[in-house]
């Protein structure tokens, strides 16, 4: 890119979600992708102006998968087979597109299960668009891309 070009920020809402390699698409949000550094606090004798915070372990949470519902029920009955202890893993990608559709940053998570499956919320004085969501626990996430 020639210098001084300009680089607009990649919007939030244009994202695919890969799982094993198939393009699972249909999401309408993407909860959890993030990481924190744990740190433990050390004091040292004689030294009172500071206390030592060294780092311990990266946490990192749980990705929540939201969509709407549709005659598919794959990630119920993913779940339901969790929950009977037949736990299969899969690897996944969370993949972020620019403005021309293209990737531009995917998170790779590995050893995914599911440990949370929520329904819709039914109300009888609403129009909306009855969602369902999954919550994975996973093994890690590494970033391509940018």
């Amino acid at each position: 890119m020639p210098t001084g070009a300009r680089r607009d920020p990649l919007v939030g809402f244009r994202f695919l979600i890969e799982l094993d390699g198939i393009i699972a698409g249909g999401f309408s949000e993407v909860h959890g992708i993030e990481a924190e550094i744990e740190m433990e606090e050390y004091r040292e004798g004689g030294v009172n102006s500071y206390i030592h915070r060294l780092p311990r372990i990266t946490r990192q949470s749980n990705l929540t998968l939201k969509r709407g519902m549709t005659g598919s029920s794959e990630l119920w009955l993913w779940f339901k087979a969790a929950s009977e202890g037949w736990m299969a893993r899969l690897n996944g990608s969370i993949i972020l597109l620019d403005a021309d559709g293209n990737e531009a940053k995917r998170w790779n998570f590995s050893g995914a299960y599911p440990i949370k499956w929520t329904g819709p919320d039914l109300k009888a004085d609403s129009s909306g668009v009855a969602f369902e969501s999954i919550e994975l626990a996973h093994q890690g996430l590494t970033v391509d891309g940018l």
